[in-house]
């Protein structure tokens, strides 16, 4: 009898919205043979393939991959589809592993529903999960736009050269090999991998010059840096709002109170990259993470503590300790404290925030 077929999680280890599902799958308690892992090099542009493009042509990670409902019978062909958005891959985990659920496991772990359980819940955690993937919070930019100074320009660049090269190097080969009839691609493909490699360039073009000063930049090299640091700025400038608006909006130390949902799986994978960004580890509490994150986003930005600390552990589950009951907190740090002692979080951050 040949094995039933199985789920693929296509994603890149370091990729912020490839997180998500990963954090999903050690909730939910799937078993380690339950879903394949496939890991996509964005760094040499595996996910730019005419192959990964079938499955996903937006390029991104992650994509799941999972069979039809009516095809998992070891007697029927298998069939499959691709869902290929962040939102929509943890909804599937969710509901994809539940008393309610047929789905084939061999797993005993508990499986927690994340979803909300009330219609209010449900408006605020869409309200949570959209603001962390809006053009205002979206961490990816930041990723590119960590630098407002020359001096952080130059140690920024020194960090992602290598991968921008391996990026461009990758969309370029595609392109040659396309114009020579080596691989097929579509006119709408072609144009997909053109896009990418002149946003690419573009960042080369200011990295690959920040080691020169001011003085030894031609003119044009010389408003390109420009541009590039007053859009860092403006970046991490419209980040004040969007930290402002989660940290009033979350319930505490959760997003929505007391217990874990699928909100706080975007929130932890999103807040991870701000602190990793910020220059915070894993080993942090939240008062000295989020006390990172305000200081890097800079102009003397600060959350208010509001939040009683001993209340936000002992709603966590946590040991308050020696802590003063009067010690009190932003709802930010509070969830990075609760987050962080998930054996979800520590499997995908222990090694290092990213």
């Amino acid at each position: 009898m040949s094995a039933l077929p199985k789920a693929a999680l296509y994603y890149s280890p370091n990729s912020i919205w490839a997180s998500v599902p990963l954090l999903a799958l050690e909730e939910k308690g799937y078993g380690a043979d339950e879903v394949d892992l496939k890991v996509v090099d964005i760094s040499k542009g595996e996910n730019f393939e005419p192959t990964y493009l079938r499955l996903n042509p937006g390029g991104t990670v992650p994509t799941l991959v999972v069979p039809l409902q009516k095809t998992l019978s070891p007697e029927i062909e298998s069939r499959y589809k691709a869902i290929q958005d962040t939102k929509s891959i943890v909804e599937f985990l969710d509901k994809s592993r539940s008393a309610q659920s047929r789905t084939h496991t061999t797993s005993t772990a508990p499986s927690p529903s994340l979803a909300p359980a009330t219609i209010a819940f449900n408006a605020a955690s869409h309200e949570i999960v959209d603001l962390l993937h809006s053009q205002a919070a979206d961490p990816n930019a930041l990723f590119y736009m960590n630098a407002r100074s020359e001096t952080e320009l130059k140690a920024l660049a020194t960090k992602l050269i290598p991968f921008l090269v391996g990026r461009r190097d990758a969309l370029a080969r595609l392109l040659t090999e396309s114009d020579a009839g080596n691989i097929s691609a579509s006119d709408k493909t072609r144009s997909f991998w053109q896009v990418k490699k002149i946003a690419t360039d573009k960042f080369l073009q200011v990295f690959e010059e920040a080691e020169k000063s001011e003085g030894e930049l031609s003119d044009d090299a010389r408003q390109r840096r420009e541009e590039y640091l007053k859009s860092s700025h403006a970046a991490w400038t419209a980040l004040k709002d969007v930290l402002i608006t989660l940290n009033k909006e979350i319930i505490g130390p959760y997003a929505l109170g007391d217990q874990l949902s699928i909100a706080d799986l975007h929130l932890a994978a999103w807040l991870s990259r701000i602190a990793s960004l910020s220059g915070a580890t894993p080993a942090e509490d939240g008062t000295s993470v989020l006390g990172k994150i305000e200081a890097h986003v800079g102009d003397e930005f600060t959350l208010p503590k509001e939040f009683s600390v001993v209340e936000a552990r002992r709603r966590a589950g946590l040991v308050a300790g020696n802590i003063e009951p009067s010690e009190r907190q932003n709802k930010l740090a509070a969830f990075w404290d609760a987050i962080k002692e998930r054996p979800s979080w520590k499997k995908v951050y222990g090694a290092g925030l990213h």
